[in-house]
């Protein structure tokens, strides 16, 4: 690992003004080693230090955000949801008493996230901004499109854990299992700049896919930072998150779901939103069940067909087919966890 200098900003305008894309920097020879001037600015740290190990970004200075005032706030927000602050850990994420009795499903998806040493580091911004884990994507060893090379190794290669979804050019998957949550809640994020200029923008339009960009994750600019993520109101949403992994204690999900409902006093669905993660490289909407659920009561055949629906237009590679099956389970449980 290369050496660094480090630092902690004392402002938003200050630690704005020394970031630079991690995505922009990995696209340079040798992780932008040749960079003099490369700085980047660090939230929890761990997907920092592990693209720093695997040699794949050597910054000359790392900024730190843990002593800017404020982005570890959660609050109540004018419109009556709730602001969560991008350094909040994952695990009070899991844990804050809002959270939990507002948004159940944001609080399933950060608690079932990594392990509990991880979630007490990581932070929710940090995690919505990780970088892919794909292993030919980390390994230096593989120039592969997403870091500039000529092609997508994962697609005829080894690709158990990669997309059925919008595969046709990167098969990663999107390795934030909150986003999953947030997509379905219809959260924004909350960008500023050294001017201190904001934006919010939806979660389902900040993350991009590869037909869009095949070299980054999402919208964010040079100069910006996740600040912060606004949960809208939440009064009359039943909602569940579901998750399955090899291992439950802490491993990344073959699948995970997240399913939203709101429902009428007689049990007709007015609302769904549907979200697959681990599905595709953006959290995937899967609009054909959501559009089967609408209007409808929810029982048994209801879920099984909208779980059915959720297949809609899946691609699986030559290793992960099994995955269909599993979210066609997912959705359905979901679903039903959800309306009871």
């Amino acid at each position: 690992m290369r050496n660094f200098a480090f630092g902690k900003a004392q402002s938003v305008a200050q630690a704005s003004a020394s970031a630079s894309l991690v995505a922009e920097a990995m696209l340079a020879p040798d992780g932008g080693a040749g960079l003099n001037d490369l700085r980047i600015v660090k939230a929890g740290g761990i997907d920092l230090m592990d693209l720093m190990k695997e040699g794949l970004l050597a910054p000359a200075e790392v900024t730190s955000l843990a002593a800017v005032p404020g982005l570890d706030a959660i609050a109540p927000t004018p419109e009556g949801g709730l602001r969560v602050g991008s350094m909040v850990t994952l695990a009070r994420l899991a844990e804050d008493p809002a959270i939990r009795g507002r948004y159940p499903a944001l609080a399933e998806a950060a608690g079932s996230s990594a392990s509990p040493q991880i979630r007490a580091a990581a932070t929710f911004g940090g995690n919505l901004l990780q970088r892919p884990r794909c292993w030919y994507f980390r390994l230096a060893e593989f120039r592969c499109l997403r870091k500039g090379g000529g092609h997508c190794y994962a697609i005829a290669g080894e690709n158990a854990y990669h997309a059925i979804f919008d595969n046709r050019f990167c098969a990663i998957v999107h390795p934030s299992t909150s986003a999953t949550a947030l997509v379905a809640l219809r959260a924004e994020a909350e960008l500023t700049d050294a001017d201190g200029g904001t934006r919010r923008v939806a979660l389902e339009d900040f993350f991009i896919g590869p037909d869009r960009d095949v070299q980054r994750e999402n919208d964010l600019r040079q100069g910006e930072l996740l600040i912060a993520v606004l949960l809208p109101p939440s009064a009359g949403l039943s909602m569940k998150h579901m998750k399955l992994a090899q291992k439950e204690s802490f491993d990344w999900p073959l699948a995970d779901v997240a399913v939203v409902l709101d429902l009428s006093d007689g049990g007709a669905c007015r609302r769904a939103s549907i979200v697959l993660g681990a599905a595709a490289p953006t959290p995937w909407r899967a609009r054909a069940a959501e559009a089967a659920l609408t209007g409808k009561r929810i029982d048994a055949d209801a879920a099984a067909a909208a779980g059915r629906l959720a297949l809609d237009g899946a691609t699986p590679l030559s290793g992960n087919a099994y995955k269909a099956p599993m979210f066609e389970a997912l959705v359905k449980r979901a679903i039903l966890a959800a309306a009871s």
